[in-house]
């Protein structure tokens, strides 16, 4: 297997591990909303927008590496 091969197959995996952890950081940040900790809810749901904005561009560019040349 050619080494962009390799560098593709681990961009989607740490993609796929980005997502994971955005859904854990979620759950967690309702349950803090659950229980009082509204103000850093807020701030963590800032910081994962980040992951929002970025997660189109980030899907095309690893549709366009996993597509045979």
């Amino acid at each position: 297997m050619p080494n962009s091969d390799l560098l593709s197959s681990l961009q989607f995996k740490i993609n796929e591990n980005q997502i994971a952890l955005e859904a854990a950081i979620m759950k967690l940040t309702l349950w803090l909303d659950q229980h009082g900790a509204t103000a850093v809810g807020g701030n963590v749901r800032d910081a994962l927008g980040t992951i929002t904005k970025n997660k189109a561009f980030t899907k095309m560019m690893l549709a366009v590496m996993l597509t045979p040349e």
